[in-house]
């Protein structure tokens, strides 16, 4: 909690109260954790990094299980009650054909790679498989497997003393799995994700400020820079240790604040990404937020390493092809727009994109319009990372039920991932026995690597 005090009058140090700073309990984890106790007991093991350029994923949960069979891995030689509406349009890849609502992903498949041949999946309505790569019950004694953001916390560290190195942007949703930036597992809440949506900043408080100012982020960037040149100026930050410094340059720095600030980008970019209005078939899920992968963008061009988000809610047991219609032609625009934008920033081969679900929809169409949980098998699409794009890896057999070639799981994706990170599968964390423990338990996608 950051509190800002308005009359003048001075505690027995000295200290104005209008100048007053609390840095208080944050979502970096458990509720006691300050953000000053986070870099204490980081500072023992990463190793802060240069702010030359860094490898990062954007990670992009589609909460509820999309239907693979009307996305990216269409069946038109099954039968009507399993094939759908959707017709196929051609890609700019020979060979490679996606659902019509994707017209501008169509346009750049050589920028994307899609994995039809996701299995592995537990069933479960959450996050977990797709922000740790293992099952619930995994090391569930320890506190389980930590997310490829506390991982990526743990070992690498901040780019930029100001900027949390994993942060979540999902908005809060009713059914709480799904908007789970990633748990922290066995290594502990110091290496949890900064949540700039939830209490991190919500719980600023100005006295005098009313809600709508507190909407207006040129004002809130305003008050952090007066807060700070008046700590200055009184001496408060000399007897601050560094870990404290450090955390009260966090939630002033105008780098962070900026950087989730997205009036500040040129308004012809904001255009090509979109904003997912008006959000449609959320219920208990999380919005079509298109701007949260600019957000994403700017985070990572600011120093973050790993950013999750939570986007739409896919769990479509009735009208379905009315929710793949509106959630699918948002996502082609913003996941299009981002992948476009990474490259003309020369981020997209330091930077990979990762869109998919906790598992795939039911071959047959149920009498709801609507297609039900089916955990065999479902779908990815990545982009960037250096990985070799343009192409389809895996394949579904003629109903769309099972992986008929090249199963890729969950760990194999991960492992994938982390090695366009720069880590690999033998990488290691300790866990509290002071065992050490690998980050994934797959192998490398040959194809993509």
């Amino acid at each position: 909690m950051l509190t800002f005090y308005g009359d003048t009058s001075r505690y027995c140090d000295g200290l104005p109260r209008r100048s007053f700073l609390k840095v208080g309990a944050l979502s970096f984890g458990a509720t006691s954790l300050t953000l000053a106790d986070v870099y204490r007991a980081e500072a023992a093991s990463p190793q802060v990094a240069s702010l030359a350029k860094h490898k990062a994923v954007i990670n992009i949960f589609l909460g509820g299980g999309p239907p693979h069979q009307d996305m990216f891995d269409l069946k038109m030689d099954a039968p009507a009650e399993i094939r759908g509406e959707f017709k196929p349009i051609q890609t700019n890849v020979p060979g490679i054909e996606i659902c019509e609502v994707f017209p501008k992903m169509a346009r750049m498949m050589d920028k994307f790679a899609i994995v039809r041949s996701v299995v592995g999946a537990s069933g479960g309505h959450d996050a977990y498989q797709c922000t740790t790569g293992w099952r619930n019950e995994s090391l569930a004694a320890l506190g389980g497997r930590p997310s490829i953001g506390s991982v990526l916390a743990k070992l690498h560290g901040p780019v930029d003393p100001s900027v949390p190195p994993f942060v979540g942007l999902a908005e809060k949703t009713s059914h709480a799995p799904w908007s789970d930036p990633g748990k922290t597992g066995f290594l502990g809440s110091t290496f949890g994700a900064f949540k700039p949506n939830g209490p991190d900043i919500a719980n600023m408080k100005m006295n005098g400020t009313n809600a709508v100012h507190m909407g207006d982020r040129k004002q809130l960037l305003a008050g952090f820079d007066n807060l700070k040149r008046e700590l200055d100026a009184n001496g408060a930050l000399v007897g601050m240790d560094s870990h404290t410094e450090r955390a009260m340059n966090v939630l002033t720095s105008s780098r962070l604040i900026e950087a989730l600030d997205v009036s500040k980008e040129d308004p012809k970019i904001r255009d090509r990404y979109g904003d997912g209005k008006p959000y449609q078939f959320q219920y208990d899920g999380a919005p079509t937020v298109n701007e949260h992968l600019l957000v994403a963008r700017r985070l990572v061009q600011a120093g973050a390493r790993c950013v999750t988000l939570s986007y739409g809610r896919w769990d479509s047991h009735g009208k379905n092809f009315d929710l793949v219609r509106d959630h699918g032609s948002k996502l082609d625009q913003c996941l299009s727009a981002l992948v476009w934008d990474l490259e003309r920033l020369d981020m997209l081969d330091d930077v990979t994109v990762v869109a998919w679900g906790e598992f795939g929809r039911t071959p047959r169409i149920n009498k709801e319009a609507g297609r039900d949980h089916w955990p065999q098998v479902s779908c990815a699409v990545l982009a960037g990372g250096g990985i070799k794009t343009g192409q389809v890896v895996g394949s579904t057999n003629r109903l769309g039920e099972f992986a008929k070639d090249r199963p890729v799981t969950f760990g194999d994706m991960f492992a994938t991932l982390y090695h366009s990170l720069g880590l690999t599968p033998e990488t290691t964390v300790p866990d509290p026995t002071g065992r050490p423990q690998h980050v994934c338990e797959g192998e490398r996608i040959r194809e993509l690597v």
